[in-house]
């Protein structure tokens, strides 16, 4: 027995997109200024060093000063939110215990906030 053929269908069409709205040139001037990133870039294992370090340096500061500091640096500023600092406080032990198993990833830092000369 001969399978049935099917009917010929029809060809699909293009896609037609509608018509973009044209910015507007006649803006009038503004003050206001861009964001300067949309993207998220969150700090690297070198920048948590430095904020253990400092918050080892001033051990009755409290996380949302720690975040406002470095926030509100003129050169070098780093972008994290409190629960993100909380959570790597946690990790703070596991981080420690990496660096000291692999001497050269903590850039020369043998326990947090201590340079090897410190060391005891």
């Amino acid at each position: 027995m001969m399978p049935e053929k099917r009917k010929p269908r029809e060809k699909p069409t293009k896609y037609t997109r509608s018509a973009k709205r044209q910015k507007v040139k006649d803006a009038p001037n503004t003050s206001t200024q861009p964001a300067k990133s949309t993207s998220r870039q969150n700090p690297t294992l070198g920048d948590w060093l430095t904020i253990y370090a400092y918050i080892n340096f001033h051990p009755s500061i409290s996380q949302l000063d720690v975040v406002t500091h470095f926030q509100t640096l003129r050169t070098g500023a780093l972008v994290f939110t409190q629960s993100m600092l909380s959570r790597k406080l946690w990790e703070c032990p596991k981080l420690e215990a990496c660096i000291n198993d692999n001497p050269w990833s903590g850039e020369g830092i043998g326990s947090l906030g201590q340079t090897h000369g410190e060391q005891g």
